[in-house]
Protein backbone atom coordinates (compact mmCIF):
# COMPACT_ATOMS: atom_id res chain seq x y z
CA UNK A 1 0.00 0.00 0.00
CA UNK A 2 1.11 3.67 -1.19
CA UNK A 3 -0.01 6.22 1.34
CA UNK A 4 1.13 10.37 0.84
CA UNK A 5 0.64 12.59 3.81
CA UNK A 6 0.41 16.38 3.05
CA UNK A 7 -0.61 19.75 4.25
CA UNK A 8 1.17 22.84 5.57
CA UNK A 9 4.57 22.90 6.89
CA UNK A 10 3.89 21.98 10.31
CA UNK A 11 0.42 20.76 10.35
CA UNK A 12 2.17 17.30 11.47
CA UNK A 13 2.53 15.39 8.44
CA UNK A 14 6.05 14.05 9.28
CA UNK A 15 5.03 13.07 12.84
CA UNK A 16 1.74 11.03 11.63
CA UNK A 17 4.17 9.37 8.70
CA UNK A 18 6.30 8.15 11.61
CA UNK A 19 3.81 7.25 13.89
CA UNK A 20 2.06 4.92 10.94
CA UNK A 21 5.19 3.26 10.09
CA UNK A 22 6.76 3.03 13.89
CA UNK A 23 3.47 0.49 14.28
CA UNK A 24 2.88 -0.97 11.31
CA UNK A 25 4.79 -2.57 8.27
CA UNK A 26 5.67 0.72 6.46
CA UNK A 27 8.56 2.24 5.27
CA UNK A 28 8.23 6.17 5.93
CA UNK A 29 10.32 8.47 3.12
CA UNK A 30 10.19 12.02 3.23
CA UNK A 31 10.02 14.35 0.70
CA UNK A 32 12.37 16.62 2.16
CA UNK A 33 14.95 14.07 2.22
CA UNK A 34 14.68 14.03 -1.91
CA UNK A 35 14.20 17.78 -2.58
CA UNK A 36 16.99 18.68 -0.15
CA UNK A 37 21.15 18.32 -0.40
CA UNK A 38 22.03 17.20 3.03
CA UNK A 39 23.46 20.53 4.34
CA UNK A 40 25.03 21.71 7.56
CA UNK A 41 23.22 24.06 7.81
CA UNK A 42 20.16 22.47 6.26
CA UNK A 43 17.98 23.62 3.66
CA UNK A 44 20.56 25.68 1.78
CA UNK A 45 20.53 23.54 -1.94
CA UNK A 46 17.51 22.12 -3.48
CA UNK A 47 18.18 19.03 -5.89
CA UNK A 48 16.95 19.10 -9.44
CA UNK A 49 13.63 17.80 -10.18
CA UNK A 50 14.79 14.78 -12.17
CA UNK A 51 17.31 13.59 -9.84
CA UNK A 52 14.87 13.69 -7.03
CA UNK A 53 12.07 12.00 -8.83
CA UNK A 54 14.59 9.37 -10.09
CA UNK A 55 16.00 8.53 -6.26
CA UNK A 56 12.19 8.93 -4.87
CA UNK A 57 11.00 6.44 -7.38
CA UNK A 58 13.39 3.73 -6.58
CA UNK A 59 12.62 3.77 -3.14
CA UNK A 60 8.91 3.84 -3.64
CA UNK A 61 9.01 0.57 -5.25
CA UNK A 62 11.56 -0.77 -3.73
CA UNK A 63 8.81 -1.52 -0.61
CA UNK A 64 5.34 -3.19 -0.46
CA UNK A 65 4.44 -0.56 2.09
CA UNK A 66 5.40 3.21 1.86
CA UNK A 67 3.91 6.11 3.45
CA UNK A 68 5.38 9.92 2.35
CA UNK A 69 5.09 12.59 4.04
CA UNK A 70 5.25 16.20 2.39
CA UNK A 71 3.84 17.97 -0.84
CA UNK A 72 4.56 16.77 -4.22
CA UNK A 73 2.37 18.98 -5.99
CA UNK A 74 5.44 20.09 -8.10
CA UNK A 75 6.93 16.54 -8.63
CA UNK A 76 4.86 15.20 -11.84
CA UNK A 77 1.95 14.16 -13.09
CA UNK A 78 2.69 10.57 -12.37
CA UNK A 79 2.57 10.62 -8.56
CA UNK A 80 -1.35 12.03 -9.07
CA UNK A 81 -2.25 8.29 -9.49
CA UNK A 82 0.97 6.70 -7.63
CA UNK A 83 -1.35 6.91 -4.23
CA UNK A 84 -3.51 4.21 -2.98
CA UNK A 85 -4.43 6.85 -0.10
CA UNK A 86 -3.69 10.28 0.45
CA UNK A 87 -4.38 11.99 3.60
CA UNK A 88 -4.63 15.78 4.10
CA UNK A 89 -3.67 17.54 7.59
CA UNK A 90 -5.22 20.63 8.16
CA UNK A 91 -4.10 22.96 11.32
CA UNK A 92 -5.00 26.93 11.84
CA UNK A 93 -2.34 29.14 11.17
CA UNK A 94 -1.41 30.55 14.54
CA UNK A 95 -0.94 27.09 15.96
CA UNK A 96 1.03 25.80 12.94
CA UNK A 97 3.38 28.95 13.12
CA UNK A 98 3.61 28.70 16.68
CA UNK A 99 4.86 24.96 16.02
CA UNK A 100 7.15 26.07 13.31
CA UNK A 101 8.72 29.35 15.33
CA UNK A 102 9.53 26.46 17.96
CA UNK A 103 10.84 24.05 15.25
CA UNK A 104 13.07 26.56 14.30
CA UNK A 105 14.07 27.16 17.62
CA UNK A 106 15.39 23.85 18.33
CA UNK A 107 16.82 23.12 14.88
CA UNK A 108 18.96 26.00 15.34
CA UNK A 109 19.48 26.48 18.89
CA UNK A 110 21.80 29.23 19.73
CA UNK A 111 22.37 30.38 15.80
CA UNK A 112 19.69 31.91 15.42
CA UNK A 113 20.63 35.19 17.62
CA UNK A 114 24.22 34.62 16.40
CA UNK A 115 24.39 33.48 12.41
CA UNK A 116 23.32 36.35 10.65
CA UNK A 117 22.29 33.85 7.29
CA UNK A 118 20.32 31.40 9.29
CA UNK A 119 18.22 34.17 10.97
CA UNK A 120 17.80 34.99 7.05
CA UNK A 121 16.76 32.02 6.08
CA UNK A 122 14.67 31.18 8.94
CA UNK A 123 13.04 34.38 9.06
CA UNK A 124 12.53 34.25 5.02
CA UNK A 125 10.97 30.57 5.89
CA UNK A 126 8.40 31.56 8.12
CA UNK A 127 7.20 34.09 6.12
CA UNK A 128 6.80 31.47 3.18
CA UNK A 129 5.35 29.47 5.56
CA UNK A 130 2.92 31.96 7.03
CA UNK A 131 1.52 32.37 3.42
CA UNK A 132 -0.10 29.21 3.17
CA UNK A 133 -3.83 30.67 3.82
CA UNK A 134 -3.29 33.43 0.96
CA UNK A 135 -5.25 32.29 -2.05
CA UNK A 136 -3.21 35.02 -3.63
CA UNK A 137 0.16 32.79 -3.25
CA UNK A 138 1.51 30.67 -5.92
CA UNK A 139 3.63 28.64 -3.40
CA UNK A 140 2.54 25.38 -1.32
CA UNK A 141 -0.85 27.21 -0.40
CA UNK A 142 -4.10 25.46 1.03
CA UNK A 143 -5.47 26.49 -2.50
CA UNK A 144 -2.47 24.55 -4.44
CA UNK A 145 -3.19 22.04 -2.30
CA UNK A 146 -6.97 22.00 -2.77
CA UNK A 147 -6.82 21.96 -6.50
CA UNK A 148 -4.07 19.34 -6.75
CA UNK A 149 -6.23 17.04 -4.59
CA UNK A 150 -8.83 17.11 -7.33
CA UNK A 151 -6.01 15.19 -9.68
CA UNK A 152 -5.20 12.77 -7.23
CA UNK A 153 -6.96 9.38 -8.44
CA UNK A 154 -6.77 7.76 -4.59
CA UNK A 155 -9.25 8.39 -1.63
CA UNK A 156 -8.55 11.43 0.47
CA UNK A 157 -8.74 11.16 4.31
CA UNK A 158 -9.19 15.10 5.52
CA UNK A 159 -7.56 15.56 8.90
CA UNK A 160 -7.74 18.36 11.74
CA UNK A 161 -3.88 18.73 12.93
CA UNK A 162 -5.39 19.88 15.65
CA UNK A 163 -6.36 16.75 16.75
CA UNK A 164 -4.11 14.38 19.27
CA UNK A 165 -2.09 12.13 17.08
CA UNK A 166 -3.79 9.00 18.43
CA UNK A 167 -6.73 10.07 16.92
CA UNK A 168 -5.32 11.37 13.55
CA UNK A 169 -3.53 7.65 13.55
CA UNK A 170 -6.49 5.67 14.19
CA UNK A 171 -8.33 7.56 11.19
CA UNK A 172 -5.69 6.52 8.88
CA UNK A 173 -5.55 2.98 10.19
CA UNK A 174 -9.28 2.33 10.07
CA UNK A 175 -8.70 3.96 6.48
CA UNK A 176 -6.15 1.61 5.55
CA UNK A 177 -8.26 -1.83 7.20
CA UNK A 178 -11.00 0.04 4.68
CA UNK A 179 -9.10 0.13 1.73
CA UNK A 180 -7.60 -3.21 2.22
CA UNK A 181 -11.05 -4.92 2.24
CA UNK A 182 -12.32 -2.93 -1.05
CA UNK A 183 -8.91 -4.20 -2.78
Amino acid sequence: MKILIFGASGSGTTTLANEVAKNNAFVHLDVDDYYWKPTDPPFQEKIPLVERNKNLTIDFYEYENVIISGSMVSWGKKWESAFDLAVFIRLENDTRMERLRKREQERYSNLLKTNKQIQVNSAAFLEWANQYENPEFTGRSLKVHTDWMKLLDCPILKLDGKLELSLNYNAIINQIKHLKKVI
